[in-house]
């Protein structure tokens, strides 16, 4: 079994009741919105990797204002030749403010729109878990920085 780690940072980036998200496209062209961010360059500081994915994704110049929590998952998925990936990703969830830059879609990378969406409207929208942990980090706020 193949063992995958990936350490990502995202930002709940929540403005006049509505949420920012950047739709991600699947390797399978199946798209589903997201909270703008991304994997950690090596060596990056998780802070940096927050600010650089949200202006790639987005365009806007993001500031984490607090540190939200960190949700971690695993799941196991085939790889070539018969093969099987033990995949454990690590998320750290920032609460980010829009501070610069203006709204735009990301060329050449794994989003392909991103758009303000209305709080009340998310629930109906197809998107990824992390959505809604982040949502749920942003209202909830827990001490410990973790949901359940």
């Amino acid at each position: 079994m193949h063992k995958e780690l990936r350490v990502a940072a995202y930002a709940v980036c929540v403005r006049d009741g509505s949420v920012l998200l950047a739709r991600w496209v699947a390797g399978d062209g199946s798209k589903r919105w997201t909270l703008p961010g991304g994997g950690m360059d090596h060596g990056e500081d998780p802070y940096d990797t927050v600010i650089r994915e949200a202006d790639e994704e987005t365009g806007y110049a993001v500031e984490p204002v607090a540190l939200l929590g960190v949700d971690s998952l695993r799941r196991r998925y085939p790889r070539r030749l018969g093969a099987v990936a033990d995949f454990h990703g690590v998320r750290i969830v920032y609460e980010g403010r829009v501070v610069g830059g203006a709204l735009r879609h990301e060329t050449s990378g794994s989003t392909d729109l991103a758009a303000w969406h209305p709080l009340d409207g998310v629930a109906a929208l197809d998107r990824v878990s992390l959505v809604d942990i982040g949502l749920s980090l942003w209202r909830d706020r827990p001490a410990h920085g973790h949901l359940g």
